[in-house]
Parts: C-alpha cells; structure tokens; sequence
C-alpha cells in the first residue's frame, strides 16, 4: 500500500467538506461563548443584580399581602416569567450570537446531513476500541489535563490572592459579601476564558493539522482521482485521434472541390476554394502539413485541382488561417492573382 505523503487536492477537501468534516476546534468555540457570557455580565452585571434584587424583595415583601386565588397564581407567574425572560435574555443571545460566530469563523456556512446518517461501522467494537487507545485519544487526554492544570492553577492562584477577605467575610455585611463574591466570580470568569480562549486557538491549529494529515493522498489517489474528474488519459489521447482522423477524411473530401492548390512544396498544402456568385471571398477548405500535405497533394492530381508552389503564400495561410474560415485582408491580393492564373490555365485548356 502506497503512503499517504500528498496533500489534499481541492477536490478531497471540498467531498470531506461536504460530509461534515472539516478542521474545528470544540474548545475554541467553548471559550468564545464563555467569554461573551462573563462580558455580558460584566457590563450589564449592575441592571441585571439590581433586577433580581427587586424580585426577591418583591417576592418577600409584596407577595406576603397578595391574596392567592386561581386567578391571582397565573398573573404572579408571567410576572415571573417575564422578570426571568428579560434578565436572561441578553446572555442568552449573546451566547448564541457568539457561538454562530466561533463556527463561521472557522468553518464557514456548512450544513451536512452526513453526520446525522446512520453509519453501522461506528458500532463496530473493534474499530472503537481502537480509537480509544489510538494517538489522537492520546493527545486529547495530555489536553484535558492541560486544561485542567492551567485553569485550575490560576483560578487557584486568584482565589489565594483573596484569602485575607475570605477571612473576614464573617466581620462583613451580606450586601457586601454579595458583592465581593460576584466580582471575585466575574475576574474568575473573564480570566479563565481569556486563557481558555488561548489554549482553543491553539487548539484550532493542531485541529488544522490533523485535519490535513488525515486527508493525505497517495500519489496513487491522486492519479486516480484525475482519471475520474479529468477522464483516463490514454482515453482522451485516443478520442483526440479518432476527431483528428474525422477531421482529415473531411478535409480530403474538400480537396476534389478547390479551384487551387498552394503548396511549400513539400512541407504544407492549403485548398482554396472560390466560386463566383455565391462566395464573395476565397476560403480555406483544407490545410495540412508533411505527410498530410502530401496525401493532399495526390487527391490534388487525382481529381485534376491546380498545384500553385509558392512558400511563403503557403506558410502564411497555414499559419493564419484555419479551415472554414475566409482569406484575410492582408493574404486577399496574392491569393487573387493565383485564382486568375487558374482561370486563365483552365480557360486555355478548355479551348
């Protein structure tokens, strides 16, 4: 078995994109969402503490005198629910908006219905036990513990930084413990989603890496994969040949109708064709080249067509002008004078 030392054609990549795989980092995306979700706290942090504070002394106060009925529990509970809706809401969809962006950002619009298919093949014991003990399960393993010695050590560092205020939140007013809880958590929570945000984008990397590294072609792959977008090569070479073939056998059935033809002598032959009334300009109807030019040569003197030598003449129309297509401007003169020596031959044998 050939190995796999090629990078990916971009048609590997585009049928690995469409079945859903593609180089993302799930850390990445969690760290982006962590970080909005603290930043959203840390801005609207004041309304949103001030919104509950209302509720519970609303709840604790007002409600006490509140006569509860059938009618009464339903309004209570959409006040809830409302007070609810309007504290989440904002975390709720700046976390959305920013895990949409994490996935565009690295991936781009994708959607693939490949990986909901049902696929027998990841039921296989063997194959996951595999995976289980494969390199990639590995690196993922050294990972989490990374994350958890790095997270863990600077929340703890943080925490220790604050131990002589954990001693005297027992000398401390609730308020202010509240306080002080809710912004040690908001560092907490902003810190650590700055380093996991770091450790997600090298993450991203090594996702990249692997990504590239799994969809390695052999140079065999890639040959194949030619033969299928591009067709198989000894194929085309040989449907060009049958087309050059048919293209000939019609020029050589043009040759008998020309009024002359122009040769180097040897090296090409151009048939040129004009009849009066219906061609206002002479025309190219066959052109050939060595052993084409000769074979035009025969069919020539075979069916009695005029052989013109004239090797500039005959370069310069094989070299400017295809088959079908009219003499042009500047060729029109030289041409013309051969046609009236034609005529003018013909006239004379005809007498």
């Amino acid at each position: 078995m050939s190995e796999k030392t090629e990078k990916a054609t971009p048609r590997k990549k585009q049928d690995a994109r469409k079945k859903g795989q593609v180089a993302k980092s799930v850390d990445l995306s969690n760290a982006i969402v962590l970080l909005a979700a603290f930043s959203v706290l840390l801005i609207l942090g004041g309304q949103i503490s001030k919104r509950l504070y209302d509720l519970f002394q609303y709840g604790l106060s007002d409600l006490l005198l509140w006569n509860v009925t059938e009618e009464s529990i339903p309004l209570l509970f959409i006040n809830f629910l409302k007070e609810g809706v309007i504290i989440a809401a904002p975390i709720i969809i700046v976390t959305w908006l920013a895990a949409f962006a994490a996935n565009l950002a690295q991936v781009g619009f994708l959607f693939s219905n490949e990986t909901l298919k049902m696929d027998l093949k990841k039921m296989d014991p063997i194959a996951g036990t595999k995976r289980i003990f494969s390199l990639k399960s590995v690196v993922e393993l050294i990972k989490s513990i990374l994350k958890i010695v790095v997270i863990g050590g600077i929340t703890g560092m943080i925490l220790w930084q604050q131990r002589g205020v954990f001693l005297r939140l027992s000398e401390m007013e609730p308020m202010s413990i509240i306080a002080f809880i809710s912004s040690l958590l908001l560092k907490l929570g902003i810190t650590i989603s700055a380093i996991y945000l770091v450790i997600g984008v090298a993450d991203l990397f090594y996702q990249r890496f692997e990504h590239a590294k799994q969809l390695r072609m052999s140079k065999q792959d890639i040959k194949d994969e030619y033969k299928k977008t591009e067709g198989d090569p000894l194929i085309k070479h040989k449907i060009k040949e049958k087309q050059r073939q048919q293209s000939r056998s019609r020029m050589m059935q043009e040759v008998p109708n020309a009024q002359v033809l122009i040769t180097n002598p040897t090296h090409f032959a151009v048939a040129i064709s004009y009849e009066q009334g219906k061609m206002s300009v002479p025309m190219v109807v066959a052109k050939g080249a060595d052993y084409l030019a000769l074979k035009m040569r025969e069919v020539a003197k075979e069916h009695r067509v005029v052989i013109m030598e004239n090797k500039p003449l005959a370069r310069a129309l094989y070299a400017s002008v295809e088959v079908g297509e009219e003499i042009p401007e500047e060729l029109f003169k030289a041409v013309a004078e051969i046609l009236a020596y034609v005529y003018r031959v013909k006239g004379t044998l005809s007498k």
